[in-house]
């Protein structure tokens, strides 16, 4: 007869074993709607299944960062490695606005990966998105954060039609205050605030004025695209 001890650890490999094959199928479900998705630049669903945030929360790895799992009313939202444009702008954003929330003391800009629950049952990662400052202290667990500044997203072929619906509806809902969507190709940047029916198209100087700043954070456009396209400018 087996021992006690035996029979626990038969226990714990066999529990092992099947968290193991559970997290594959989970894995190959995901991989197949992205290379779904990846061939369907319009970005339509590839399947029916309902996610839960327990199933993206396993599938999400912190040591790497592609792809991006998101999860929206229930849809798994997947974000292959982005080009170049993108991480530039993303970067370049990231700075101007970590200065600016440095010197006015209202937040703190963040990239993704992350793990935001702004909304019940729903997962988001912007790009770039700014986390308030609450009394002098420092947010510690994606838990802590929930309510947004800001939210931004940097259009990919592949996120188009998630980034312009289904994550600026929520958005929109939540109440984030303002939610940025930066199209590289047009040159310009899509400003979506909650009640919004479209979306105010700027392209000379985008400039954004939060609640308690004493300035206005202002990013001349031509000069950003311009770097982030590397079209001459210095």
């Amino acid at each position: 007869m087996l021992t006690l001890a035996a029979r626990m650890i038969a226990t714990v490999r066999v529990e092992t074993v099947t968290l193991a094959r559970a997290r594959r199928r989970t894995l190959r479900r995901a991989h197949l709607l992205l290379s779904r998705r990846t061939e369907q630049t319009m970005g339509m669903p590839a399947e029916t299944h309902r996610w839960t945030t327990a199933e993206v929360r396993d599938l999400q790895d912190e040591s790497r960062p592609w792809p991006r799992y998101e999860l929206i009313a229930g849809e798994l939202l997947v974000t292959p490695a982005p080009r170049g444009a993108h991480q530039r702008a993303v970067g370049l954003l990231h700075t101007a606005l970590a200065n600016y929330l440095e010197a006015e003391r209202l937040g703190e800009a963040v990239l993704s990966p992350a793990d935001l629950e702004l909304e019940p049952e729903n997962i988001t990662q912007p790009d770039v998105f700014v986390v308030p400052s609450t009394a002098g202290h420092l947010w510690r667990a994606w838990t802590d954060v929930k309510t947004l500044l800001l939210a931004v997203e940097v259009l990919s072929p592949s996120t188009a039609r998630d980034d312009r619906s289904t994550k600026r509806a929520l958005y929109q809902r939540v109440s984030v205050p303002e939610y940025w969507i930066v199209d590289l190709e047009a040159r310009v940047v899509e400003r979506w605030r909650p009640g919004d029916d479209r979306p105010e198209i700027v392209r000379r100087e985008l400039a954004w004025m939060p609640v308690r700043a004493r300035a206005p954070f202002t990013l001349d456009l031509s000069g950003f695209f311009a770097r982030v396209l590397r079209d001459g400018a210095a």
